[in-house]
């Protein structure tokens, strides 16, 4: 008998879903559009202000880990705690909870990945960089080569760290991030 995913250490789940690169897929804005449906008819419209697409799989055209990123801004913390609590009743699993922030995930298996995979980020509205990075790679088509050959160099060396393959890359993120708040202003 398998562990249950929640019995496991960090390094055995990092074992069982390692860091894994592919070349873009048009399917990853189907998949978001099904997911984010999905969560609009489980989470009463009150408590939901912005529900967008982030992370690599929203980049278009560069290679990425084969996992949907969406993102749920709320108007509080209390709001936070009750759109957890939803989504878990309707199969999410719960990866992470911080004052301000929740991450949720569909789509791990004790026997691996399942074919669609998502992180669900439910954070306090404005707490949102990932759209101003999203936007800039977008618009930026060299920057997000960039973005793509630095993960791809990463890939290998971080394929069973997950925390040094985010940590590698928050430099350049930072950077870019940075210069889209500059360049948008208050778009978020």
């Amino acid at each position: 008998m398998s562990k249950k995913l929640e019995e496991m250490s960090l390094k055995e789940l990092w074992q069982l879903f390692p860091i894994f690169l592919v070349e873009y897929n048009k399917k990853w804005i189907i998949w978001y559009d099904e997911e984010r449906k999905s969560i609009l008819s489980a989470v009463p419209n009150m408590y939901i202000k912005r529900i967008s697409h982030i992370g690599s799989t929203a980049i278009l055209g560069i290679w990425a880990k084969n996992i949907v990123d969406i993102l749920v801004e709320v108007n509080n913390k209390e709001e936070l705690d009750v759109v957890k609590n939803i989504l878990i009743n309707n199969g999410w699993l719960c990866m992470n909870v911080a004052e301000t922030r929740t991450i949720l995930n569909k789509g791990y298996t004790e026997q691996g990945f399942a074919e669609k995979v998502f992180h669900l980020h439910i954070r306090i509205t404005g707490d949102n960089d990932e759209l101003y990075f999203r936007d800039y790679l977008n618009e930026h088509k060299e920057i997000a080569k960039e973005y793509e050959t630095l993960k791809l160099s990463l890939w290998k060396e971080f394929e069973h760290d997950r925390d040094g393959y985010t940590n590698a890359k928050a430099e350049f993120i930072n950077k870019y991030t940075n210069l889209a708040k500059n360049e948008y202003g208050g778009r978020y």
